[in-house]
């Protein structure tokens, strides 16, 4: 699949998690990567350019921070933007029709905080439910969420190397047509789907 990864992160400067993973992407044949801030610092989005991206790519994924159990900013207005009745949805718009797409996001909860008796209330990929009926209007196929969980001390703690593996793992899995579809949409996390994939190293 040709896969394009849209990076969301108004504080990239910060990301002991984002950037890495991002950087990382780019080393994956088939892969396009693309800073939202980056390229629309101040929200002019070109909405011509991007629906020419997504129709040119198969896989979609969005790599963000959870922000107030959502994403930043930037990635709201590309959706409201971009996907526009007669292009994304509608009688006439099945420019996605049968993509793929998920959500790469970092979380500063652990992972126990993401259920219906947690901290937080609510599973993570129910959190993230815009995203997934977004897609289904669409007729996008969307994956379950992959996940760094506690993710400021993730580095501290050593996880970040990990992680970071998997998500090589994930990106070559689907660009290579090898990743199981059906199990990835039916998980709660891609994160064992991922972990049970031939471990990639991470770029020198």
């Amino acid at each position: 699949m040709r896969t394009l990864i849209y990076l969301a992160h108004p504080r990239l400067d910060r990301s002991e998690v984002n950037g890495p993973l991002f950087e990382a992407a780019q080393t994956v044949t088939g892969t396009t990567c693309v800073d939202l801030y980056a390229e629309y610092p101040t929200f002019e989005i070109d909405v011509a350019r991007e629906q020419d991206r997504l129709v040119a790519h198969d896989a979609v994924i969005f790599l963000h921070p959870v922000y107030w159990y959502s994403a930043p900013a930037l990635l709201k207005e590309w959706q409201d933007l971009v996907l526009e009745h007669g292009f994304a949805y509608g009688h006439e718009g099945h420019a996605l029709d049968g993509k793929v797409t998920f959500n790469a996001v970092s979380c500063g909860a652990a992972d126990a905080a993401y259920s219906d008796g947690g901290a937080n209330g609510a599973d993570l990929r129910t959190l993230l439910a815009p995203f997934e009926k977004t897609a289904d209007l669409c007729r996008l196929r969307y994956l379950a969420p992959f996940a760094l969980f506690g993710a400021g001390r993730a580095v501290e703690e050593g996880r970040d190397k990990a992680h970071l593996a998997s998500w090589l793992g994930l990106l070559n899995a689907l660009t290579d047509d090898r990743l199981d579809i059906e199990a990835a949409r039916a998980s709660r996390t891609l994160n064992d789907i991922a972990a049970a994939l031939p471990v990639a190293s991470e770029p020198a």
